[in-house]
């Protein structure tokens, strides 16, 4: 059964966030909001959770899944970036938007695109969830929460519960976020003199990328 929080989300109570965070400690799997949409996450180095994640989603290990990181800095510490990389993600940091990039050695092969050995990496900007990644102390494995067998994200905490309450260990409620996933771009081609590559359009414009 999913613990609820319910928090203020610009001034989230730290005793309730880190209730959650023992939670995600002991391998469970949260819903909580973001500046896009409500997003799953997990704690990074454990397999179990990250399988789980993958099952709650609906989705096999070809599915990118994205590292929420507090900074810049702490996202560079999970990919290879370069400096045009850099410049076109610190453009739009925090915000609503997923890189793909080359991951590092800091990332679990298991969590890399098998094939391709990228991971999505994304800085968001919502406060209450900057506190909980705060209070983490490190990323947290993360994929937008899309209901299996549906193609729109869901934004209500309360409606979460209600579908998921046997499947999630929490669900953190700050109000409703946005209905409206990340927008996704694909970085790998820069490192070798190439272009960004937009792989799907959400909630973030591209006018902020240069693009």
């Amino acid at each position: 059964m999913a613990q609820y929080f319910e928090v203020h989300p610009d001034n989230p109570h730290a005793r309730l966030l880190k209730q959650a965070v023992n939670l995600l400690e002991r391998g469970g799997v949260a819903a909580v909001p973001t500046d896009s949409s409500y997003a799953l996450v997990c704690h990074l180095d454990d397999k179990a959770a990250a399988d789980n994640l993958r099952r709650i989603r609906g989705v096999d290990d070809k599915h990118h899944l994205t590292l929420l990181c507090r900074d810049l800095s702490e996202l560079a510490n999970y990919a290879r970036v370069d400096n045009r990389q850099y410049r076109l993600i610190k453009a739009a940091t925090p915000g609503p938007y997923t890189f793909i990039l080359e991951a590092s050695k800091e990332v679990p092969r298991r969590l890399s695109h098998p094939s391709r050995k990228t991971i999505g990496l994304r800085v968001p900007g919502h406060k209450t969830l900057q506190a909980l990644l705060e209070l983490h102390g490190a990323p947290l494995l993360a994929t937008t929460l899309i209901p299996r067998g549906s193609t729109d994200p869901l934004n209500d905490a309360g409606e979460i519960r209600d579908l998921l309450e046997h499947e999630l260990a929490a669900v953190i409620d700050a109000g409703a976020c946005h209905q409206e996933p990340t927008t996704v771009i694909d970085l790998t081609a820069m490192g070798d003199g190439g272009e960004a590559v937009l792989v799907r359009q959400g909630r973030g414009e591209l006018a902020a990328l240069g693009l």
